[in-house]
């Protein structure tokens, strides 16, 4: 996230909105007059059960080819998610398509699929036989079905066949980067599917560099180094043209470092999810009290939740590397200290956003996606 010191309210306000809706990574920007200024400095906002499912190749293509994607969750009668069921897929016909095995964390996935209406069938050593409804697919969506629930009862048997993890790690981030709030200002790092299965480090990577070179986010850039250059934050830096563009190399300097750090480097080192896990479900204050934890709580790539390393780190490491190009009258441990944890503050505010706003104006939300089961 970018801070900006001093300004007024209306640049915060106007500042904050444009910042925490762009879903952009928490770059720390250091951008304030004096440290020891007064408690008019504002903080900027944007923070997470995996599974080993499959998908068949093709998912990344889904949108030029017009296929689709079924995916989901299978549980027992306690709720707890069911590994090793499986999942077999009908066509309209009533013939079997394809069989896959839920994941560690009861999730399945079928895709490149045709625009039709299909049935889902699960089985599980001593339970029930699940059969669904029938499940009607357009093309190019992204479908997470209810979560499946099966019931005890005698053994039952199945052939399976398993795919590759990747393929289904590849299909979130071509989920993520279709979410745009408004159409337009991208709501990456939002998943509204609880039980998501994890992004491996190549596609933790992958969502990063795009985050980083989407046009709004250059656009969120330019308008910060614009209301640093109006409230002369940085006077260093002088004015004008030149002025102007010291302060958007440092702006996107914050950008692009607390992006790669803070969702791609240390979520790759501490296997730690970079997204934010909508959860939906339950009282506002157990809604909030989740939202504002998960700046500080991640949810790993195990499924279990931990310290949030990789968020706290990058907004602190941010911090530090700012040092290096920011006037020298404006450096200082203190400095770095405050404004990491103002980005993790400004973590706290923009996932109380993400779980009570932006759901509902964010294009391109898998249909079945609402959050905790």
């Amino acid at each position: 996230m970018f801070y900006i010191a001093r300004w007024s309210k209306p640049f915060v306000l106007a500042g904050a909105t444009l910042l925490i809706f762009s879903s952009l990574t928490p770059s720390t920007a250091l951008a304030q007059e004096s440290f020891s200024s007064t408690s008019q400095d504002s903080a900027l906002p944007d923070a997470p059960q995996p599974a080993q499912a499959t998908t068949p190749s093709g998912a990344n293509d889904s949108q030029q080819t017009g296929t689709g994607t079924l995916s989901g969750t299978v549980l027992d009668a306690n709720r707890n998610v069911l590994q090793g069921a499986h999942v077999i897929l009908a066509g309209p016909s009533g013939s079997v398509i394809r069989t896959v095995e839920s994941g560690s964390n009861g999730q399945f996935a079928f895709g490149d699929l045709a625009p039709a209406v299909y049935k889902l069938t699960v089985t599980a050593p001593g339970m029930n036989t699940f059969t669904s409804m029938q499940i009607p697919l357009h093309a190019g969506e992204f479908r997470i079905v209810p979560s499946l629930t099966l019931s005890v009862s005698g053994p039952t048997t199945s052939m399976t066949v398993t795919g590759n993890s990747e393929e289904l790690a590849e299909e979130q981030v071509q989920i993520a980067v279709q979410q745009r709030i408004g159409g337009v200002i991208p709501n990456f790092y939002s998943t509204y599917d609880w039980n998501a299965p994890p992004m491996q480090t190549k596609q933790k990577f992958q969502l990063s560099f795009r985050s980083i070179i989407d046009p709004i986010s250059f656009f969120t850039v330019a308008g910060i180094a614009g209301a640093e250059q109006y409230k002369n934050v940085f006077p260093a830096y002088g004015g004008g043209i030149e002025g102007y563009g010291k302060r958007y190399g440092a702006a996107l300097a914050n950008h692009v470092s607390g992006t790669l750090l803070g969702k791609a480097v240390y979520p790759s080192i501490f296997h730690q999810d970079p997204r934010s896990f909508y959860k939906g479900k339950g009282s506002i204050r157990s809604r909030a009290l989740y939202a504002i934890s998960a700046a500080v709580i991640a949810r790993g790539d195990d499924g279990r939740w931990k310290p949030n390393y990789s968020r706290v780190l990058g907004n602190f490491s941010a911090a530090a590397i700012s040092n290096l190009y920011y006037p020298a009258s404006d450096r200082g441990a203190s400095l770095v200290v405050f404004n990491g944890l103002a980005g993790t503050r400004a973590d706290a505010v923009s996932n109380l956003i993400r779980e009570f706003v932006l759901k509902r104006i964010t294009s391109h939300v898998p249909k079945g996606a609402n959050g905790q089961p």
